[in-house]
């Protein structure tokens, strides 16, 4: 096949059994032999992972390896030691499953890129050593900071940005901060570590401070802002010069040092030379995996958190406190809607629906239960039956709330049907997105010409996808655009880098998604009034979210 998976074939062998011959897909072998490839790395919350990629941009093998983040003296962390024990061992297992599947041993690839999770906050001193250990995106503690910095550049700096962890640590007086050399985000240090390179992409870099989408650069303004800002503290440092340079897609970032080829393959089979793209942020591959990266396009991914991605035409009239700027690897300007909460609620309901099967003696597997259930909102009332819900287990900044709790509220006159129940739920799931995409959609007219959408709620076919479509009033498609994720998109951005010809956006339409097989739902005009019925009561109930806040400990 061309995705360069083994056709395995048993042949009769007389009376001793049977013989496996392994018949190899011959163009990934003529690839991997040439180099014709790229590969891309990225470090996840939960797995690093591995994709390599061939001349059609389809995955030849993959490789991965599970890891996770530990609480240390109240700091959520990764070992650095186990960056490169995972990296090794995903890239171990995607060589072993090339020579497995190719019959070529990987000694080389075309290109190769790295992206990870991003913001957070690694720094280093003049000799390269870790000054505190890595503060990943999931620390909350920098609220002060982000608030002074969001003030002083009327700019929004949420809290996992990697200024904001800067700026913490100022404002805390941490010892530390005089000794830095360099800070940087994941990605980027395990780009610097593998090419000596001090450079991020732009859409990493946008996680970690303001880009001016004019430049391509970090903004001149609010740097010299934030000196201003420290100076009386007489710190041996400017901002600028702590921060690594900005590239964006399409620009070689170095190449794989010959340490590097042994820090990432301690076999010494692989080797040095490598082109290396920018290294980009998780929300950056996203993008690119979905195919949207174009201006007027949007992605929404919704699992344990829900957001949207909108690459806009321009800057926005103001600045608002729901919406994220940050840029496409290309580095064009990108309102991000980020919302904490999900669909773990939803799955707690259908979960106990699952008990409620079971203890009746009912044997429903996980996938038709969700799906009968999903289903059922089908035939509910447009607006949810009257009912309400909020499916906030954690705070829920873009409604202005620090906590949460789920919620499930109706009256006396409401239609109080399994539909109508499980609809509310899944417009639960839509509601704070809903109020961060007004931001754009109606208060700042931004203009869409596609939306993509993508996660777990989005597997039963037709359902999540149209509510989504009426919740924005815009057509939604879905479909498996993303292959193998992130790491994927990552690989991608280093095909770009070796063959890409135009824009970002017109190569990723012409190269890799022209014919891919999307659904596209337009919205229904009675589910778009009915959408907008209930999150007049969504909005209306606040108060009552806020009070069970304050009364229920």
């Amino acid at each position: 096949s061309h995705s360069g998976r083994l056709t395995i074939q048993d042949v009769p062998r007389g009376r001793a059994g049977w013989t496996v011959e392994v018949i190899v897909d011959q163009a990934a072998r003529e690839a991997v032999q040439s180099a014709n490839t790229s590969l891309g790395i990225e470090f996840g919350s939960t797995r690093i992972k591995a994709v390599l990629i061939g001349p059609d941009q389809q995955p030849i093998a993959t490789g991965g390896y599970e890891w996770k983040s530990k609480l240390e003296n109240g700091v959520w962390t990764y070992d650095l030691d186990a960056v490169w024990t995972g990296v090794r061992a995903a890239y171990a297992e995607l060589a072993a499953n090339v020579e497995s599947a190719t019959g070529v041993v990987l000694e080389r690839v075309g290109a190769l890129g790295f992206s990870a999770m991003m913001h957070g906050y690694l720094a280093f001193d003049a000799d390269g050593g870790l000054l505190v250990p890595f503060r990943t995106w999931q620390n909350t503690s920098t609220a002060e900071a982000s608030a002074v910095l969001t003030r002083e550049f009327q700019h929004n700096i949420p809290q996992r940005w990697s200024v904001a962890h800067l700026y913490q640590a100022i404002l805390g007086d941490e010892p530390h901060v005089a000794d830095i050399d360099y800070l940087t985000t994941l990605a980027g240090y395990v780009h610097w570590r593998l090419s000596g390179e001090r450079v991020t992409g732009v859409g990493d870099g946008s996680g970690m401070f303001p880009i001016d989408v004019a430049t391509g650069g970090f903004d001149e303004r609010m740097l010299a802002r934030f000196d201003e800002l420290v100076a009386e503290r007489g710190y041996p440092w400017r901002l600028g010069a702590l921060l690594p340079s900005v590239l964006p897609a399409g620009e070689q970032a170095g190449v794989l040092t010959a340490e590097g080829a042994a820090l990432l393959d301690p076999t010494g089979r692989l080797q040095a030379g490598i082109p290396l793209a920018p290294p980009e942020g998780d929300a950056g591959t996203g993008m690119v995996a979905t195919n949207s990266v174009a201006r007027r396009t949007a992605n929404v991914s919704a699992g344990t958190s829900i957001f949207a991605m909108v690459v806009l035409e321009g800057p926005l009239s103001r600045q608002h406190e729901e919406i994220d700027l940050v840029t496409t690897p290309a580095g064009d300007l990108v309102g991000m809607a980020h919302c904490n909460n999900g669909t773990i609620d939803l799955s707690a309901w259908v979960s106990l629906f699952g008990e409620v099967a079971a203890a009746l003696g009912a044997d429903v597997d996980t996938n038709t239960l969700f799906e009968t259930l999903y289903r059922a909102a089908q035939g509910g009332d447009a607006d949810g039956g009257g009912m309400l819900a909020y499916n906030y287990l954690a705070g829920e900044h873009v409604v202005g709330l620090e906590a949460g709790r789920p919620l499930f509220v109706r009256t006396p006159e409401s239609r109080f049907t399994l539909a109508n129940f499980m609809r509310t739920h899944l417009f639960a799931s839509l509601g704070a997105l809903r109020v961060g995409m007004d931001v754009l959609l109606r208060d700042e007219g931004v203009q869409l010409d596609s939306m993509f959408a993508h996660g777990g709620l989005f597997k039963t076919k037709g359902v999540a996808q149209g509510f989504l479509a009426a919740a924005m009033d815009t057509p939604v498609s879905v479909g498996d655009l993303a292959g193998e994720g992130g790491a994927w998109g990552m690989a991608l951005l280093a095909q770009y880098l070796r063959v890409g010809e135009g824009s970002l956006a017109e190569w990723l339409a012409a190269e890799v998604f022209a014919g891919a097989d999307v659904v596209t739902l337009d919205p229904a005009p009675s589910d778009v009034e009915g959408f907008d019925r209930f999150m007049g009561r969504y909005r209306a109930g606040l108060p009552v979210e806020r009070a069970a806040i304050d009364l229920l400990g």
